[in-house]
């Protein structure tokens, strides 16, 4: 068999992968991810139906299998098994509370369908791998969440949540939720707020109450990138000029506090943000490398650092 047609049958057989794994899978979809023509693919689902494949849909709308038929289970590859540990420990360590246990009946099912010399695989590698967490987890006040939220977004149903903000301030919510996210240790709701009128994030463990209502969402959303960087809250310009000789040590936390320009001059790295937490956040990251950084603005900036330093050594005394 010559390549052409080796590839053209890890193809059509990666398609009735994806047939399997969703309700409609459209034939653009499909050409973008294997990088052949719309042609190439209508060829493809052809042959799948010529060897007796239930396959519903025409070209130009998408495709799906039948309802009620079944395939018998997926075979996995060598390298998709290893990557099965990988992933399990990852969830152990990373994933939400209310999300671990559904993960580990989920991994059981997957488990369950591996070749014997697959399970003995998993088994003598899973001991060799691990993920060291120096974060302690966070605890939740509500069980189950995160499946909640999501099922919310599904269904675009709205949500009624009990808030306790960082200040300890408890306030009653109805929000639309656009997604989730993960970020420093923590999960954060990306949702549009009744209340305020405007998208705002929401810390997932402070959540002391919530419900689905029956109230169906207002208007469409899009992805939650299209969210995150516009929540509405206010911002304030900053500009630092730092030493580039500390630069490698703030890779991973500007990003998280707001850099949208960076200009290396002979005197340093000019960093410039738009933050949201100007009070006590900013001013607290900052105070872990100020001596090796100069505020240009803005002047409030300034006079916060220099009230956590005079507190700091009002500590120490």
């Amino acid at each position: 068999m010559n390549d052409h047609y080796l590839k053209k049958l890890d193809r059509v057989t990666a398609i009735l992968t994806q047939l399997q794994s969703k309700p409609l899978v459209r034939a653009q979809d499909l050409a973008e991810k294997f990088e052949v023509s719309i042609r190439t693919i209508y060829r493809d689902v052809k042959t799948l139906e010529n060897a007796g494949i239930p396959i519903v849909g025409e070209a130009g709308s998408g495709y799906s299998l039948m309802d009620g038929y079944k395939l018998p289970p997926v075979m996995f590859t060598k390298e998709e098994v290893l990557s099965f540990i990988t992933a399990e420990k990852l969830m152990q360590k990373f994933s939400h509370e209310s999300l671990g246990s559904h993960y580990r009946t989920a991994m059981e099912k997957v488990r369950s369908v591996l070749r014997h010399s697959d399970k003995n695989l998993i088994q003598t590698v899973e001991k060799q791998v691990d993920v060291f967490n120096y974060h302690a987890q966070s605890t939740d006040s509500v069980k189950n969440v995160i499946p909640l939220i999501l099922e919310s977004i599904a269904e675009k149903m709205q949500l009624s949540i009990e808030y306790r903000s960082m200040d300890s301030k408890v306030s009653n919510r109805i929000i639309e939720a656009v997604g989730l996210f993960f970020e420093f240790n923590y999960w954060y709701i990306m949702a549009f707020c009744t209340l305020r009128q405007d998208f705002r994030q929401f810390r997932v463990d402070r959540i002391l109450q919530v419900s689905k209502t029956s109230v169906p969402f207002s208007k469409e959303y899009g992805g939650i990138n299209d969210y995150r960087k516009n929540s509405g809250n206010d911002v304030t310009k900053v500009k630092l000029l730092v030493d580039k000789k500390i630069m490698g040590h703030l890779v991973n936390s500007k990003r998280y506090y707001g850099l949208i320009d960076e200009t290396e001059t002979d005197e340093g790295v000019v960093m410039t943000f738009e933050t949201e937490w100007i009070k006590e956040g900013f001013p607290r990251w900052l105070i872990t490398f100020a001596d090796y950084a100069v505020v240009l603005e803005p002047e409030t900036l300034k006079t916060k650092i220099g009230e956590l330093i005079t507190n700091i050594s009002t500590k120490l005394q």
